[in-house]
């Protein structure tokens, strides 16, 4: 299992563009083959940085599911909206792989 981060720079502006295309996203993404963690937008500090991240298997599945997103009616439609609204400045996605787990369950102090 790998995992996706895709670190978007957003227009400060356009925050509630976002929020609806990561709620879109929260739709398309698991119907479409991925483990969709969660999409996060600006809340304190910087008003530009926004993340999406979600699992994957193996990036030969991420290839398949690319395709089938891409395929989607939600999933080309969010991505109309992106480019037409343009509240995306930049995106760029990296691969990681949890080599911390198993953990520990979590104490309360």
């Amino acid at each position: 299992m790998i995992t996706c981060f895709i670190r978007y720079q957003i227009d400060p502006f356009k925050k509630e563009a976002f929020a609806e295309y990561a709620r879109n996203w929260g739709q398309a993404i698991p119907r479409n083959g991925a483990d969709l963690i969660g999409y996060f937008a600006p809340h304190e500090g910087s008003a530009t940085t926004a993340y999406g991240v979600y699992n994957i298997e193996s990036l030969a599945a991420y290839e398949a599911y690319r395709a089938r997103l891409a395929a989607d009616p939600l999933g080309r439609e969010n991505y109309e909206f992106s480019r037409r609204e343009r509240f995306i400045l930049k995106e760029d996605r990296i691969f990681l792989k949890n080599v911390s787990a198993p953990h520990a369950k979590l104490v309360l102090p």
